[in-house]
């Protein structure tokens, strides 16, 4: 096995300290302590991810790798159903990991989406997508009864049991899962799909090492073994509550104290297309994490140089209220020079030679001076290349900072209690029959806020 591992993750917080003092770093030092122990503390509840990189089982890897040949043996193209964290790390590893457009250079199925919204359009579409195709799905829910999955998978279930019959079906249905309750688990039971377990103790939003990513991420052709042992090795540096040696505690600290200071929006900056998707994963970790009782940094992102030409206005010169995590790619997958060209109508004469990533970088370098001199914090977290190695590190370093974090506020990182306020009156309103009382309070309510 080739292992990806020059290197480590690594933070750089040189441009952020001329706002946060090393002081103020120092004084935390008693909190983090506190929330450590409260991180890796057993038996509490939603802590099952801290140690998930160190109790891999065996036997479950060895059945996520065997269905994923499966798959890929008899499969042009793979659905993925799940909202949330049921399927956000999966799309995140998948493109940071695979060429920029996958069908050029495919390691696997064609891998799609679904279930993550409610857009009659976008499952028609899909739907174009997959008859001339052979298929295999994968419903990831830990209940089954999440109502965007939950819709997808009855369509596509449909779909293939109309098109393959259900006895041929059943054989391209994968289930991931509660491993004792819920419809969903028990549907698997009575039709016999192949599944794989969700653990009891790891929340949907940190489950990307569980089956729910690692399923996914091998058919497309990632190397899950790498990617866990990135995370097994972060597991083994982040361990100690040392903010001097601690990279993932040090970042949690610093934008602590940049939201203590009025630095209420925190973006995650990339210079990689291929980190759109590890950004939303990011947003919906640190949001549900994070956003509770009043409190929370609010979690955007921008892809640069793109967003330079459309935010990056707003960010040099707008409210302060905003702080940056920069991922810098050390060293890019592939590389392209600029050619020469004797007439240089375009002025860029002095570029001729040098590499795509060479402009990339100094771009990098300029916007981190620049915003940095305009009052916006700047921290800069170094990977030394996209591999799945460095993606499972990515992954946990980010995981540890969010439980730490969220206790340095205050609040419990592991539930979300309130994405349920919309849903209850969602279903009021489509009609669910418990709450018929409140859908007529509802519908009043509507009445008065629509326009004549």
């Amino acid at each position: 096995m080739r292992h990806w591992n020059m290197g480590r993750v690594k933070l750089e917080d040189k441009c952020v300290l001329g706002f946060v003092a090393e002081e103020e770093i120092l004084r935390q030092e008693e909190a983090v302590l506190l929330a450590h122990k409260r991180l890796h503390a057993r038996g509490e509840e939603g802590l099952g991810w801290v140690e998930l990189p160190l109790r891999r089982d065996r036997q479950q890897l060895d059945e996520v790798i065997r269905a994923a040949e499966q798959i890929r043996s008899h499969s042009q193209a793979f659905i993925i159903i799940g909202i949330g964290g049921s399927y956000l790390g999966a799309r995140a590893g998948i493109q940071m990991l695979s060429h920029s457009f996958r069908e050029v250079r495919p390691s696997g199925p064609a891998v799609y989406f679904a279930g993550h919204n409610a857009s009659s359009t976008y499952m028609a579409d899909l739907l174009d997508l997959l008859d001339d195709r052979e298929i295999s799905i994968n419903v990831i829910s830990k209940s089954g009864t999440t109502t965007e999955p939950a819709i997808a998978f009855r369509i596509l279930r449909d779909y293939m049991e109309r098109r393959y019959g259900k006895k041929k079906a059943k054989e391209r249905i994968f289930v991931t899962t509660d491993g004792e309750k819920g419809a969903l688990k028990k549907l698997a039971d009575e039709e016999g799909y192949a599944s794989f377990v969700i653990p009891d103790d790891v929340g949907g939003r940190y489950s990307v090492l569980t089956p729910v990513g690692l399923l996914p991420m091998a058919v497309a052709g990632l190397d899950v073994e790498e990617i866990i042992k990135g995370a097994a090795d972060a597991h083994s540096r982040l361990g100690s509550p040392d903010l001097a040696r601690n990279d993932s505690y040090r970042y949690a600290v610093l934008r602590y104290l940049l939201y203590q200071k009025g630095k209420m929006v925190e973006l995650l900056v990339s210079y990689e297309p291929s980190l759109q998707y590890f950004a939303e994963w990011w947003k919906q970790l640190f949001g549900e994490s994070e956003g509770k009782e009043g409190k929370g940094i609010f979690p955007a992102s921008c892809l640069y140089t793109t967003d330079l030409h459309s935010l990056g206005q707003y960010v040099q010169e707008g409210r302060r209220i905003l702080f940056e995590t920069v991922i810098d790619i050390e060293q890019p997958r592939r590389k392209m020079q600029i050619p020469e060209d004797n007439s240089d109508r375009d002025g860029l004469g002095y570029l001729a030679g040098k590499t795509m990533d060479y402009v990339n970088r100094q771009a990098l370098l300029g916007t981190l001076l620049a915003h940095t001199d305009g009052g916006v914090p700047n921290l800069v977290l170094k990977v030394p290349q996209l591999s799945p190695y460095h993606c499972g590190e990515l992954f946990y370093f980010f995981q540890k900072a969010c439980g730490l974090s969220g206790y340095l506020l205050g609040v419990n990182p592991f539930d979300q209690p309130g994405v349920e306020a919309y849903k209850k009156n969602m279903f009021a309103l489509l009609g669910k029959p418990e709450l018929a009382p409140q859908r007529r309070e509802l519908q009043a309510r509507l009445e008065e806020l629509t326009p004549q």
